[in-house]
């Protein structure tokens, strides 16, 4: 049976190895879970005993198929109830990542599976990102960050990496959300900022706004 906080650092080295295709060093590992490098020694070696790690003294950790498995379902759980949170039980896209990292966890394949008929099989929850379907299969979204965007062109807003509650809001008080039509009107070379075009207006944003904001091309 694995451990609440097992499932968390099975997430962790997913995420912190790019979709658990890379090796993850220990600190950056303990600095994402706010804990000594210690403990996740430990944990990886937890991890590497029941085949969801392979760990290599002074190298780092990689996921086993296993744990890759293990990682998707924990995330295809929370953006499902993302989905559900948002568009059955009216929350804003700012309240629900709290609330899912809770409602991760919970063991139940049918209630999921269920969940996900019942939510129509959403392919992508309210910030943009794609929902694994029950093999564990994505689907690839084409897309870049906003800081990259080109002068001139026009995009679509498709998701965002940075998913606090102050980003969300922030977008939310401009008008910015999943569907937004984008043209970038100007780059500003001292300070990276870009002026975007709206539907009905024009707003200058920051270099931290522009590397959290993924758009596509349209």
């Amino acid at each position: 049976m694995i451990t609440l906080t097992e499932e968390n650092y099975i997430k962790a080295i997913y995420h912190l190895g790019n979709n658990g295709e890379e090796t993850v060093n220990t600190n950056a590992i303990a600095e994402a879970m706010q804990t000594k490098a210690s403990s996740v020694t430990d944990m990886i070696k937890k991890l590497s005993e029941k085949n969801y790690a392979d760990y290599k003294k002074y190298q780092g950790v990689t996921l086993t198929k296993e744990g890759r498995f293990v990682a998707v379902n924990i995330i295809r759980k929370h953006r499902l109830w993302e989905v559900f949170l948002v568009e059955k039980l009216n929350f804003s896209w700012d309240e629900v990542h709290e609330v899912a990292e809770h409602l991760e966890h919970i063991k139940s394949e049918k209630l999921i599976n269920q969940l996900d008929a019942f939510l129509g099989f959403p392919k992508h929850d309210p910030h943009g990102d794609p929902i694994p379907d029950k093999e564990g299969n994505f689907k690839h979204v084409e897309k870049i960050v906003l800081a990259k965007a080109e002068v001139g062109s026009t995009y679509k807003c498709v998701g965002v990496d940075d998913t606090s509650s102050s980003f969300l809001k922030y977008l939310d008080s401009n008008n910015i959300g999943l569907g937004t039509i984008i043209t970038i009107k100007h780059k500003e070379p001292y300070d990276n900022s870009i002026k975007l075009a709206l539907e009905t207006t024009e707003i200058v944003v920051s270099q931290n706004v522009a590397k959290n904001l993924y758009l596509k091309k349209i």
